[in-house]
């Protein structure tokens, strides 16, 4: 038990030294918020224990430090007079605010029995003015890229708008300039399909391809209109098109096996050379099983037909009407089915065998609902391609 309490103390020294020497590193390299967070975290419990007033130490000293050189930060950007340095500016200011707040949780604290007096200052006065500084500087920036009828730029526009929004919710109207901003950044995609197959495809297969409130899409920056809209510029075109159908001719295989197996039929008494039945210890006669040869012919049958579809998938830049990317896609759909009959005993089948007895030939699905079913594999290879790709934009 001694051992145990000696070990567990010295691991609580080794601890506490380790965290000491880490809080000291990130002070000589100028990393004070990380001293505080650390000195904070070793405070949270047990503050008052003499232990701890190490960490007392290092907190104040951490503080004063980083407090000092924000300060002078500050001082800095506001004589350079840069509005690009308004944003800084506010982050300092509200970066003071958090710290106070985190520390000021933790009081009162002691160092050798007096209570720990930190300097703390009113931010919030600074933090309004440059919170309306930053907001006012950054919604002209972000007006002129919007201006500028360049998607790229109405996107840093947008990003720009978000920003103040978190900041000063619905400055300036920022709400109603990030729906434009997302509306001009954003790429309109018309699609279509083609048939070159010189086959006719189902209508629902196509109505099914051309519906993409089933695809699930997430593309922040990309629509994609099946049917175009008046009001609506399209910068590209995505065009399926369906270059071969191949379908083959409907298959029924068969294949018969004579099939034959011992089995118990039945019980009789057993018996010794000359006849007499036997007895066990008790003089009860004793049973054996009857064993038969059971034998049927067995017809399996196989019912084969597939489809497939061979395709590709071009974008095009409407704007310049250059050829983007090119996709290829290949789908495959295969209709099988099994079943059996036999003549003769059953009980000398297996169980798969047995088990396709009990199966019917099926009618085959005609050409339309094949191709139909292939149009399901591709409409979710076709939904992969939309998904992974990005428009490129010279």
């Amino acid at each position: 038990m001694k051992q145990l309490l000696l070990t567990t103390v010295l691991l609580l020294v080794l601890t506490s030294c380790s965290g000491r020497k880490q809080i000291e590193k990130a002070i000589s390299h100028g990393n004070y918020d990380r001293a505080i967070n650390d000195a904070l975290q070793k405070l949270d419990t047990n503050k008052d224990k003499k232990r701890k007033q190490d960490y007392v130490v290092m907190l104040k000293e951490a503080y004063y430090k980083a407090l000092e050189q924000d300060l002078q930060d500050i001082k800095h950007f506001k004589k350079d007079g840069n509005p690009e340095q308004f944003k800084t500016i506010y982050t300092i200011y509200t970066n003071l605010e958090a710290r106070k707040n985190a520390i000021k949780r933790v009081l009162p604290l002691q160092i050798n029995g007096k209570n720990l007096n930190l300097k703390f200052d009113d931010y919030t006065s600074k933090i309004v003015e440059y919170r309306y500084k930053t907001s006012d500087y950054l919604i002209d920036q972000g007006i002129t890229l919007l201006d500028s009828q360049n998607k790229y730029d109405a996107r840093e526009a947008y990003d720009i708008f978000s920003y103040i929004e978190t900041i000063n919710p619905n400055f300036e109207e920022t709400r109603s300039l990030l729906n434009e901003a997302h509306n001009r950044g954003t790429d309109y995609v018309l699609v279509s399909i083609e048939n070159q197959t010189y086959q006719i495809i189902p209508q629902q297969l196509e109505a099914d391809l051309l519906d993409f409130d089933t695809y699930g899409l997430n593309q922040f920056w990309t629509v994609y209109h099946a049917n175009p809209i008046s009001e609506v510029t399209y910068d590209h075109a995505m065009q399926l098109q369906l270059q071969r159908i191949n379908i083959s001719p409907e298959q029924v295989n068969q294949i018969q096996e004579l099939k034959q197996k011992n089995v118990v039929d039945g019980w009789e008494y057993e018996t010794d050379a000359n006849g007499n039945v036997l007895t066990d210890s008790l003089g009860n006669k004793t049973k054996i099983d009857k064993i038969a040869n059971v034998k049927a012919r067995y017809f399996e049958v196989n019912q084969f037909k597939s489809t497939q579809i061979i395709a590709q998938v071009v974008y095009t830049d409407l704007r310049t009407n250059q050829r983007l990317d090119t996709f290829s896609i290949d789908s495959e759909f295969i209709f099988e089915h099994w079943y059996a009959t036999i003549r003769g005993d059953l009980r000398a089948l297996d169980g798969r065998e047995y088990d396709l007895t009990r199966n019917r030939p099926m009618p085959f699905p005609t050409d339309a609902e094949m191709v139909y079913d292939t149009g399901e594999d591709l409409k979710m290879k076709l939904k992969d391609i939309i998904n992974r790709y990005r428009i490129k934009r010279g």
